[in-house]
């Protein structure tokens, strides 16, 4: 069973409590929550240990062994905190000077492929997601990829001096969210929704 520690791990928790620390919903009869990612539904069922992803686009599938790790880890982790409105870089986060490198390094490169030529296409790729236009670089924008964790994403167009460069931002708070582990993961998977919807 995939991920059998974290469900043994949830579903000792309360299923209220643990539905209003997650900004979630929580049903009872059978147990299960629904909780949004990416601004997709999932369905995580407890009794059969099941995740299904409703996305408004598609029908109902299978979650992703990537997908069940983020919201497994988020729902067992997240606090019922506000956030701290101060954007803050990976590095900065608790334990993330030495974690966000080599393998877990930022996928700015991929962005920076992506969007560095034409900084504005993001604007159009994460209409999707309910992103918010912010002020920085060239072209930014404000997700939520889980409920209490939103990501800023910044672009800042190539030219013939420089090469083009990406930067991806945290609320203060992120860490106490999710562990790096997961949120390293829950990054990947945004930036690869991005880039899937540029084309």
């Amino acid at each position: 069973m995939a991920h059998e520690g974290l469900w043994v791990q949830l579903e000792k928790l309360d299923g209220q409590k643990t539905a209003k620390r997650a900004k979630c919903q929580y049903l009872s009869n059978p147990e299960r929550y629904i909780l949004n990612m990416l601004y997709s539904e999932y369905l995580i069922s407890l009794p059969d240990r099941k995740i299904f992803c409703c996305s408004k686009d598609s029908q109902q599938r299978p979650a992703k062994f990537l997908e069940q790790l983020c919201l497994l880890a988020y729902l067992i982790n997240a606090k019922d905190m506000p956030l701290a409105n101060k954007i803050v870089r990976a590095e900065t986060l608790p334990g993330g000077q030495f974690f966000f490198r080599g393998l877990h390094s930022l996928p700015t490169e991929k962005l920076e492929k992506a969007f560095g030529g034409q900084p504005e296409l993001i604007y159009q790729v994460s209409r999707k997601f309910n992103a918010r236009r912010c002020e920085f670089g060239d072209a930014s924008i404000q997700l939520y990829v889980l409920p209490r964790i939103p990501l800023t994403i910044v672009i800042w167009r190539s030219c013939e001096e420089f090469g083009a460069r990406a930067t991806i931002l945290f609320d203060q708070t992120t860490a106490s969210q999710l562990p790096l582990d997961a949120l390293s993961t829950a990054v990947n998977l945004t930036v690869g929704a991005l880039i899937k919807n540029s084309f």
